[in-house]
């Protein structure tokens, strides 16, 4: 049986190639997927396929039907295929080939592939829709090799503050964006571009930074009702509105009485572990003191956010840097919770106890100490001691 499939002929790298239309449901008849794992690396023509991404591309597919979108498919056929022209000399035309001898190695798309097998079997309907397939002819291992190299090569992910930016879809993308102009101590303090900021940025805040601590903010208001756009809106400009009462050096910089450059090198306020961790802690006294978190937030006015404060070595702050990781953030909730005289739970206690080598650490600063002392300090020092250590007990 033979399928054709409208297209246009064109030229690329010196090779002939075809820009065809072609029916979701022709997808998974045409594109059968090899195994690639069972092949060493060298004799791959395509990556393995990662099978735990396909169910998240089918969702958005499944949950967008109305506006969901797709690059083209690179394929390279080994089956023979005819190229007829509406009339002679055009580059219009069908693209004729046997479906029994249709052979196919996706190039570029296989992940596409799958996810759209899967979403049709969802919804049937969908095969009905149509998605450009870019086919050449299949030249040897080689030439395949190079052409996902040189797809791949200088593919580069958008920023995630981009990607916020840029989706009218996700309801905390926009909610965050419409804090960020609203609360004023974030209006136009927000980088909407960079994920880190530069050394030089005017900004103090970046927009991905405050999606996640507005994500951790409003975690529980989404979990226990469904409220409206505006509600989470109105929440979290509250919310960081009181924050910013409560760390001026915030509304120092809106104002020009300090340079953000100045204040991201000395202090660690504007940072994204400290921003997530307040959002972690304001869902937390949102939830259990609806009537009073408003006032137990500005006991933060008391914390020392500045670098050189030695609380923050090992909770955020490791050999000089301010990190960002689990870990990290976890033990900078615990401790501003603690500072709160908020309830910790036992990951947030174990967050905040010195490990292994901090504790050997200070127990050979002690030994050094005592080692300088007299005999009779020595003696005094290990009366002092065991005293101590009675009352622990």
């Amino acid at each position: 049986m033979k399928v054709t499939f409208p297209a246009m002929e064109g030229q690329i790298g010196q090779r002939t190639y075809y820009s065809c239309l072609m029916k979701l449901n022709a997808v998974p008849k045409m594109f059968t997927f090899r195994d690639w794992a069972e092949f060493t690396a060298e004799d791959r023509e395509q990556r393995i396929l990662n099978k735990k991404r396909v169910p998240d591309i089918a969702k958005y597919i499944l949950d967008n039907e109305d506006g969901y979108l797709f690059a083209s498919i690179t394929a390279s056929y080994k089956n023979k295929a005819d190229f007829k022209p509406v009339e002679p000399g055009s580059t219009l035309g069908q693209l004729e080939m046997e479906f029994e001898d249709a052979n196919f190695v996706i190039n570029d798309g296989q992940h596409r592939c799958a996810a759209i097998t899967a979403a049709i079997k969802d919804n049937p309907a969908l095969g009905e829709e149509t998605i450009s397939v870019l086919l050449f002819p299949y030249e040897s291992k080689e030439r395949v090799q190079q052409m996902f190299s040189d797809l791949n090569r200088f593919v580069v992910k958008t920023s995630k503050s981009l990607d916020i930016l840029f989706d009218k879809r996700d309801v905390l993308s926009l909610v965050t964006i419409d804090a960020a102009e609203r609360v004023p101590e974030f209006k136009n303090m927000v980088d909407k571009d960079a994920v880190s900021l530069p050394v030089r940025s005017p900004k103090l805040f970046s927009l991905s930074a405050l999606y996640d601590a507005n994500d951790e903010l409003l975690k529980h208001v989404r979990v226990s009702s469904q409220p409206s756009h505006e509600e989470m809106v109105r929440l979290a400009v509250e919310f960081w509105t009181e924050v910013a009462k409560a760390v001026p050096a915030w509304t120092k910089v809106k104002n020009g009485d300090l340079k953000a450059l100045e204040l991201r090198q000395e202090s660690i306020s504007s940072h994204a572990v400290v921003l997530r961790a307040l959002g972690a802690i304001g869902a937390d006294l949102i939830k259990e003191e609806p009537e009073n978190w408003k006032s137990r937030l500005m006991e933060l006015a008391s914390v020392d956010w500045s670098k050189k404060n030695k609380d923050w070595e090992n909770v955020c702050i490791i050999a000089n840097s301010v990190v960002s990781n689990r870990q990290a953030r976890l033990a900078t909730k615990a401790y501003l919770k603690r500072h709160l005289r908020m309830d910790l739970n036992e990951a947030e206690e174990r967050a905040l106890t010195p490990s292994q080598p901090e504790a050997n650490a200070e127990v050979t600063k002690i030994v050094g100490l005592v080692e300088k002392m007299t005999p009779a300090e020595q003696a005094n020092f290990l009366v002092k001691a065991k005293q101590m250590s009675d009352k622990v007990v």
